[in-house]
């Protein structure tokens, strides 16, 4: 999301909420960004490491899964698809 997206999001809810919704839902913000930056950040053992290996190299001998490439070109077009519906909503 831009930079002016959050701003204008930010402005509307300074705008909206009363203070105690704020506070509510800021602390629901941050506990959504730790529970997710826990799970991202959690330490795997070698065992898990190797069995993630296993099943990527299966899958890609299976012709599964996709290329650098095409996943970075999706990955921009859904981006590009979100701004512009974050731009018609406001």
């Amino acid at each position: 999301m831009s930079t002016s997206t959050l701003s204008s999001l930010l402005d509307y809810l300074y705008g909206t909420l009363t203070p105690d919704n704020m506070r509510w839902v800021g602390e629901h913000l941050i506990e959504h960004a730790q529970k997710e930056e826990n799970e991202l950040l959690r330490p795997f053992t070698m065992e898990e490491i190797n069995a993630m290996l296993d099943v990527a190299e299966r899958e890609s001998a299976a012709g599964l899964g996709q290329d650098s490439e095409n996943m970075f070109r999706e990955m921009e077009e859904e981006y590009i698809r979100e701004e512009l519906k974050m731009s018609e909503t406001l």
